[in-house]
């Protein structure tokens, strides 16, 4: 969709505050090549690689500084979880279990989720790049500078969530429900989606022309409107 805001005015683009991302910078890490995790344990400036935690019960557990290539968190418990100045590649999940948990300065790249469980949780300075994801609850949520790029979302919930500077770029979304969500400088220019539920949570998103005309039928049927 990069052509699609072609004819927009110069200057539109200082309307929308992007997202404000700290990089994340990891030295002198020390590798753990048989990881043995536990509830509630904090591990400090670990490299983990291939590391498995699947069925693990892992709540409230903390990761800070730490670097993940190839983890499986399956079926894991990470309820009430924190990763801090994290980077996190290849992560698999075919059922992902962090409610409540606490991601910031964190960078995922190419995550395999299924149903990621992730409601109510809070987002500081996230980047997701690339990857698919089949269910990304983040319901009751809070995020703040969240950049979501390159990525497969077949249903995207953000019900009653909190965000601010938070851009999807050239991300597709099967379904985006937005109900009862209080959006700022939500940038969704760039991605395709198939539907939108929670039309009266719009305030505050940021759409190109290509989108408007996509949810012209969807905002007329909201309001009543008949087009004839």
């Amino acid at each position: 969709m990069a052509g699609r805001a072609a004819g927009k005015p110069q200057g539109s683009a200082s309307k929308v505050t992007p997202p404000r991302l700290a990089p994340v910078r990891l030295e002198d890490l020390q590798d753990d090549d048989a990881p043995d995790f536990s509830r509630a344990a904090r591990y400090d400036g670990m490299q983990y690689s291939r590391a498995a935690a699947d069925g693990l019960e892992l709540s409230g557990i903390t990761f800070a500084e730490c670097a993940f290539a190839g983890v499986s968190f399956n079926e894991a418990q990470l309820r009430g979880a924190t990763f801090r100045d994290c980077v996190i590649e290849e992560a698999f999940a075919p059922v992902l279990n962090a409610a409540r948990s606490t991601m910031h300065d964190v960078v995922v790249s190419n995550p395999r989720w299924g149903s990621a469980e992730l409601y109510e949780g809070g987002w500081q300075s996230v980047r997701i790049d690339g990857g698919k994801i089949d269910y990304l609850n983040l319901r009751g949520s809070r995020l703040a500078d969240v950049l979501i790029s390159d990525c497969i979302i077949s249903e995207l919930d953000l019900g009653s969530a909190t965000a601010a500077r938070v851009a999807l770029k050239n991300c597709t979304i099967g379904s985006l429900d937005l109900a009862g969500a209080r959006l700022k400088d939500f940038d969704l220019r760039g991605t395709d989606f198939r539907s939108v539920s929670g039309l009266g949570s719009l305030a505050g998103v940021v759409i190109d022309e290509y989108q408007l005309g996509l949810l012209a039928p969807l905002l007329a049927a909201h309001l009543g409107v008949v087009v004839a």
